[in-house]
């Protein structure tokens, strides 16, 4: 806003006010601040001037605002403090402009200097002046979330049972507000208290979301049971976002029991399973061990036509895989291509891992050279896996040609590799022994069991490490 259009909004105030309050006015304005602020403290303004400049209609309620930080920020100035009830009373009237961000930067230093009985006598005493009823609730709402905010919850409850008492309108969503304050700081018994004193006060302020909140809550201090009993207490009916926090506890704890009765529950409730908790479900059971039931999960997901993704199947694959029953995971995969589903490098990741963990080093040999075919990487993992599967398998001869194909390609071995492999190649007295220990000196590895041949072996070259 122009300095001409501060001035014109101020035209009453210059026929009804002292000058030197005028030109205060206009000082105070964020405006005309860089002109400077007067040198001598304003006789002509009062506390009852400042009481009846703040309840101007004739001035905007945000140069009052101004005005009123302005008379804060300078107190040498005055020979008064604005006392309670003029706070109050520019608050109301900023909330009656719906203006509620302000109005709680307003009443910040009001809790702190005055006790919450005093302010709430003086803001009753307006409910039958000139601010209405929907105001005044406004007030008192903001007043809950100020001491949210501040971490005064004890008065935060006051102010709700001041509400309650008064038949003051109370906002549900400021309440859910507060409880995401208090979930924020940990404050679980607390939020699980507020809720229950919300419930108990039979007015209509509890909702999915509040309850939501709460379980959350509940579950991430691993109180699944409680969480699960709150829900089965209360009359709100929950969604999935609400169960979706109980399921997640359930499987990252793997509290199987707990969560068979979240899901009996939820088919009570007649609340279906989403795509996210499906993937929640499937990750806590191949985590676990409980493949065949994440395999039952995937086709149920299939069958409401929800999109199933690759790495989904990968969890299976790998589960299987890692219990050596490569066989259902090559089953599984051939599931997969039929619906369409398409491998990626962590699919062959995991049918490599199965069959070299099976004792079929060849056939996973075989895998790596479908690998390249569809031109995926070959990563360090899997060259460690492989070199790994044709050792257990007795063929070093592969598992050096492995190795050789890696450091082409850019990777180092573990030095675990290298021992394992030398350790081998000593038994049965291979010259490939010493070129292997050669090598992992001159890269820098030093294998324990290694060090009474690495003596003997500095000069040789290591150009003779087989090249496949």
């Amino acid at each position: 806003m122009t300095l001409q259009s501060f001035l014109k909004t101020l035209k009453t105030t210059k026929r009804t006010y002292p000058s030197s309050i005028y030109n205060l006015l206009i000082c105070s304005s964020s405006t005309t601040q860089s002109l400077g602020s007067p040198e001598k403290p304003v006789s002509d303004l009062s506390l009852s001037t400042l009481r009846r400049i703040v309840s101007d209609p004739d001035i905007k309620s945000r140069k009052c605002v101004s005005f009123f930080r302005f008379i804060l920020e300078n107190p040498s100035l005055f020979s008064f403090r604005p006392d309670l009830g003029t706070h109050l009373s520019l608050s109301l009237r900023v909330l009656s402009e719906r203006k509620f961000s302000v109005a709680r930067e307003l009443l910040r230093p009001v809790v702190v200097r005055y006790p919450f009985r005093d302010i709430a006598s003086g803001v009753l005493d307006e409910r039958g002046g000139c601010f209405e009823a929907k105001v005044v609730a406004r007030f008192f709402n903001s007043m809950i979330m100020v001491y949210s905010d501040s971490g005064r919850y004890d008065e935060a409850v006051e102010v709700f049972e001041c509400m309650k008492n008064n038949e003051i309108k109370i906002d549900e969503k400021t309440l859910t507000l507060h409880l995401l304050n208090l979930r924020r700081s940990g404050e679980t018994e607390l939020a699980n208290g507020f809720f229950r004193l919300m419930v108990a006060s039979k007015l209509d302020v509890v909702t999915v979301y509040s309850l939501t909140v709460v379980v959350s809550a509940l579950c991430c201090d691993g109180e699944i049971k409680r969480a699960r009993e709150l829900v089965e207490e209360v009359e709100t009916k929950p969604n999935i976002v609400t169960f979706k926090s109980m399921i997640d506890c359930c499987v990252k704890r793997w509290n199987f029991e707990e969560l068979e009765l979240v899901l009996e529950l939820m088919e009570k409730e007649s609340v279906v399973l989403d795509l996210d908790t499906y993937k929640i479900l499937i990750d806590g059971f191949t985590s676990y061990g409980k493949i065949e039931e994440a395999e039952k999960l995937v086709s149920a997901m299939h069958d409401k036509q929800l999109k199933v993704e690759t790495y989904l199947y990968n969890l299976i694959i790998n589960g299987y895989s890692r219990f050596g029953l490569v066989e259902k995971a090559f089953e599984i995969h051939s599931e997969m291509s039929s619906r369409g589903v398409v491998s990626d490098k962590d699919t062959y990741w995991g049918l490599m891992n199965g069959l070299c963990k099976a004792g079929k080093a060849c056939e996973a040999l075989r895998l790596l050279d479908e690998l390249r075919v569809n031109e995926f990487e070959v990563d360090e993992a899997m060259y460690t896996t492989l070199i790994e599967g044709c050792y257990g398998a007795g063929m070093i001869d592969n598992a050096m040609e492995v190795v050789a194909e890696m450091v082409r390609e850019g990777y180092i071995p573990d030095g675990t590799v290298f021992e394992r492999l030398a350790d081998a190649l000593f038994e049965v007295n291979r010259e490939e022994a010493g070129m292997m220990i050669t090598f992992v000196v001159k890269s820098g590895i030093k294998p324990s069991s290694c060090n009474d041949v690495i003596k003997g072996e500095e000069n040789l070259s290591t150009d003779l490490l087989p090249t496949g």
